[in-house]
């Protein structure tokens, strides 16, 4: 990796940099905190190294960054609400390093947590509301203006078509061992059009979407608990707001660890499911139309049988793509997300009833 001061050099910050270290466990990006001090007043900043393997074009994922919270600071009037990128030198919002890596640096917020996983149901409704409010602020963004970060990111139509390459190519001989994995998705295959054909009959519009919409990419004020800024926007392109909520519901909702092997611990929360539709529509504030909301279920279903074969198009590829810890890692997620979408698919009615209750 690059020298790390000598990229810092290369940023506006108010003062000389006097620490840096690592930050956070993300598992795409490299992130550091940086301290610098100018008259005897330290000021701290976020830097991170654009992962290149994922993310190929990393100045326009933080054009995408820029453009989207220009937009937002104009619907705030809180400092505090929107990440503000720190210009470079020759005033850009970005520095490409001698190997070809893409950094940037942003504010760093005080006072703030960032929960991996909830005690209290109010700070899950925070989080909804969070990522709603996101989706309300950027309701009338000129989406067609955004880079494509990652393409085809939830395409589902074509990860079935990227599945079903992998279990032909059997590249390590795996698949006779997971054949009912394989025909559980194989078994699904109707319902992987149906968002892009709500889009296609005027029912789902493209929006900006977040599309990592985990707990800890919103910051929750320290002290009151109620949501502050929404962060980690590498991958803020266009999308399905439904895609948004469903990946929040997949990870939060169920209630085991996504690589449960103990299945009979997995399930839909319906209680859960209900406090973050409940937060998630506040937040929107009427921004979504009624068929938005109905397909909200759809979303959730979508993103976690999505994931599901992500993980088994890894396993079966030798594990290339998702970080794992040991042998098995992807087929135990695989199996994981199966068994959600399958109680999800015997609470259907019930999810679909919640939804209703908040238009």
């Amino acid at each position: 990796m690059a020298d790390i001061n000598k990229i810092v050099a290369n940023f506006c910050t108010e003062g000389t940099a006097t620490s840096i270290s690592p930050c956070g466990n993300g598992l795409v990006n490299h992130t550091f905190v940086v301290n610098a001090k100018k008259d005897g007043k330290v000021t701290r900043y976020l830097l991170q190294a654009i992962n290149k393997n994922v993310f190929p074009n990393g100045p326009e994922l933080v054009e995408n960054i820029y453009k989207i919270t220009t937009f937002l600071k104009n619907k705030t009037d809180d400092p505090r609400a929107v990440i503000t990128l720190i210009p470079t030198k020759d005033g850009k919002y970005y520095h490409i390093d001698g190997e070809g890596v893409c950094w940037r640096m942003s504010d760093f917020l005080d006072d703030v947590v960032c929960l991996e996983r909830f005690e209290h149901l109010e700070e899950f409704e925070q989080c909804a509301f969070g990522f709603g409010n996101f989706q309300r602020q950027l309701s009338d963004f000129p989406v067609d203006t955004l880079f494509e970060t990652i393409e085809n990111f939830h395409n589902t139509p074509l990860r079935f078509e990227t599945f079903l390459k992998a279990v032909k190519d059997d590249v390590l001989g795996r698949a006779a061992d997971v054949r009912n994995e394989i025909d559980f998705f194989i078994s699904e295959k109707a319902f992987y059009p149906v968002l892009f054909d709500a889009n296609k009959a005027g029912k789902l519009p493209i929006r900006v979407t977040h599309n990592d919409t985990k707990t800890n990419n919103v910051m929750l004020d320290a002290k009151t608990k109620k949501a502050v800024r929404v962060i980690d926007l590498d991958t803020v392109m266009p999308g399905f707001s439904v895609n948004d909520f469903g990946d929040a519901i997949r990870f939060g909702a169920n209630t085991a660890a996504e690589d449960e092997r103990d299945l009979s611990k997995v399930s839909l929360d319906l209680k859960l499911f209900e406090v973050y539709t409940k937060g998630f529509l506040k937040g929107c504030a009427g921004g979504l139309t009624v068929d938005e909301i109905m397909l909200l279920p759809e979303g959730a279903k979508m993103m976690t049988i999505e994931c599901g074969m992500r993980f088994l198009t890894d396993y079966l590829q030798g594990d290339v793509y998702f970080k794992t810890t040991y042998p098995g890692h992807n087929l135990d997620r695989t199996r994981t997300q199966i068994e959600l979408v399958r109680d999800m698919n015997r609470k259907w009615p019930v999810m679909k009833d919640i939804v209703k209750k908040y238009i």
